[in-house]
């Protein structure tokens, strides 16, 4: 079995990604959405890499499997959102959802976010067991930042405190090692 890379979306990924996601809205759930209702997935660059967002994609064997994204709301506040697995790499074996989250996570962490928030649909229900699976919790509609981006057919939505890294009264993260700080 191959190993799963997360990396950073690049331009080279532009028209893969709606190709990926758009079936599994469509064709796996069901839902009436297309490309024009989702502006973003054709300015991935612009709408996630700015300020302190991001963007990633999972590869297996060669082929995306995998996205997720991370906008920047202000305020330290963080919106994950695109997160979608194809299919036939969804599950334990593969783990491309737990290493698509643990990368983002990581990043807002670094970029010193504070809550991190998502909406989805009602349909995706695999989904919402994993996300409270990983420590998010559901809340309502109106617990939701001002600035929340949001799509019509969202009706489910989740936060989750973001944990900071770990630093030593240097400002460095702690080693490995039991009581003692990285080197400098």
């Amino acid at each position: 079995m191959a190993a799963t890379l997360i990396r950073p979306y690049a331009a080279p990924d532009r028209d893969v990604i709606p190709a990926l996601v758009l079936p599994i809205q469509r064709v796996e759930f069901g839902l009436a959405v297309t490309v024009g209702d989702q502006p973003d997935l054709l300015s991935i660059d612009s709408y996630y890499q700015a300020g302190a967002g991001g963007f990633w994609v999972a590869e297996l064997d060669g082929e995306i499997v995998g996205t997720v994204g991370l906008k920047d709301i202000s305020n330290r506040n963080g919106a994950l959102c695109k997160m979608f697995v194809a299919a036939h790499a969804r599950g334990r074996q593969h783990r491309v959802a737990v290493g698509l989250l643990e990368t983002l996570l990581q990043h807002a962490g670094q970029a010193r976010m504070q809550n991190l928030y998502l909406a989805t649909a009602r349909e995706f229900v695999g989904a919402h067991r994993f996300y409270r699976k990983s420590g998010f919790r559901e809340i309502s509609r109106m617990a939701l930042p001002l600035n929340f981006p949001m799509m019509e057919m969202e009706r489910k939505f989740f936060h989750m405190t973001i944990v900071q890294p770990a630093t030593t009264a240097a400002g460095r993260p702690p080693s490995r090692l039991r009581g003692t700080t990285s080197p400098g």
